[in-house]
């Protein structure tokens, strides 16, 4: 079989399986979802052999330390597949909540319903975990789900999929509804995004090359989780042990990860006495920093930073160091090279607060807090199928409820329009 047939044959019987989901009851999908908390730790050795054949091969494709370590599956977090699942099946079914009715002067009622997007084609790299957070929030909000994993994680992808799958099957869910392409080629990608008519909407998750491949091609809705260049700004009037822990936290507890922070931006107040200390806090943990000359000059020990350096997304134990004259320069700097992921501010004054938390244009904004703490379990949603850096139709860490649409839904008494 080709890979278009095998795309194709994939998708049709996910579409399908997606208009039954449509009707589930929320005994079911809940029932289902706990099942497949049960069966990923009935399984952890068959999950940890495959997942220790993604890893061996991790070398092969460059991986970094911090990008090996996105793709592991320690028992920890097989311990947290699970419990994710558990939050899902625990969380109000978002479906068919009939809200905003009104009557209107005809005699109608008019409201709206929540209802399932449908088919969604889900793309992503690296994160093998995020296999079973997207198949229980897209079961969870009535949808049938098409997994496209990257080759990196291939072994440990087809693993949890045929085993979320069977089992959900096996508890109700139409045949289907959890399904994965087995073929990495690029190929394989464009096919998804164009089935126009079966698709209903594309979640890529990824790198730009697998962003930039799947918006020029889509011929259906595309939500993106695009890049996590972070930002983390400290004030003229933060406390600088908090300025301290933050960016430590936000820049080394998991490099690898999308919320990260990439670049630091100081006022040139606090520079002298910040730069120094964070630095050698920094150096400490084996983080490279590239500074603009000022920084560079408080910290000789920082590369030279160039132009390129504002806009990376490092994934790695690298930060970008500027010193800025003003909050205005911090937020102009911010608008100008984040990805509009999540940036933060360290500060004492609540009016430089409100200003960048209106000025900052990111799915995300911190006050006194790290960037890591955007996500979907820490905002309370459970799991997060992506976090959008798109405006429409969701922003930011994405739950049960971003996976959801509506219709308008009106109600008459023989009633017809005059």
């Amino acid at each position: 079989m080709d890979i278009f047939e095998h795309v194709m044959e994939k998708a049709r019987t996910a579409k399908s399986a997606s208009r039954k989901m449509a009707v589930l009851s929320t005994a079911v999908k809940d029932a289902a979802l706990r099942a497949m908390a049960d069966a990923i730790l009935r399984n952890r050795a068959a999950i940890r052999e495959a997942n220790d054949k993604d890893i061996a091969a991790a070398p092969a494709f460059g991986f970094t330390k911090a990008m090996i370590d996105r793709l592991t599956l320690t028992d920890s977090r097989i311990d947290a597949m699970a419990e994710g699942l558990r939050e899902i099946a625990a969380f109000p079914d978002p479906v068919g909540k009939l809200t905003d009715v009104v009557r209107r002067p005809s005699g109608i009622r008019v409201g709206r319903m929540t209802v399932p997007i449908g088919l969604i084609g889900f793309i992503y790299e690296s994160r093998p975990n995020v296999t079973v957070d997207a198949a229980g929030l897209s079961l969870k909000a009535g949808n049938a789900i098409l997994l496209r994993g990257g080759k990196e994680a291939i072994t440990s992808n087809v693993v949890l999929a045929g085993l979320l799958s069977e089992t959900a099957t096996a508890n109700g869910i139409p045949d289907g509804a959890i399904s994965i392409v087995e073929m990495t080629d690029r190929e394989g990608v464009r096919h998804i995004v164009e089935a126009e008519g079966i698709v209903d909407l594309v979640i890529p998750r990824g790198g730009k090359g697998l962003i930039k491949a799947v918006v020029d091609n889509a011929r259906v809705p595309v939500i993106k989780h695009y890049e996590g260049n972070c930002h983390v700004y400290v004030d003229r009037t933060a406390d600088l042990d908090d300025a301290v822990k933050i960016t430590v936290n936000a820049k080394t507890q998991r490099p690898g990860v999308c919320n990260a922070a990439e670049t630091l931006l100081v006022h040139t107040d606090v520079a002298g006495v910040f730069l120094p200390r964070i630095a050698a806090e920094l150096e400490s943990r084996g983080v490279e920093l590239r500074g603009c000359k000022r920084s560079q000059a408080f910290v000789p020990s920082m590369k030279p930073a160039v132009e390129d350096d504002w806009y990376t997304e490092y994934l790695d134990l690298i930060l970008a160091v500027r010193v800025v004259d003003s909050l205005e320069q911090a937020v102009e700097h911010i608008n100008t090279y984040s990805s509009g992921h999540t940036d933060a501010i360290v500060t004492s004054d609540i009016q430089s607060a409100e200003y960048f938390v209106t000025a900052v244009d990111s799915s995300s904004v911190m006050v006194n807090a790290s960037t890591r703490f955007s996500d979907g379990g820490e905002y309370g949603l459970g799991a997060e199928i992506g976090i959008s850096t798109d405006k429409l139709h969701a922003r930011g860490p994405m739950g049960v409820a971003d996976l959801t649409t509506y219709k308008w839904v009106v109600y008459g008494t023989g009633s017809i329009r005059e």
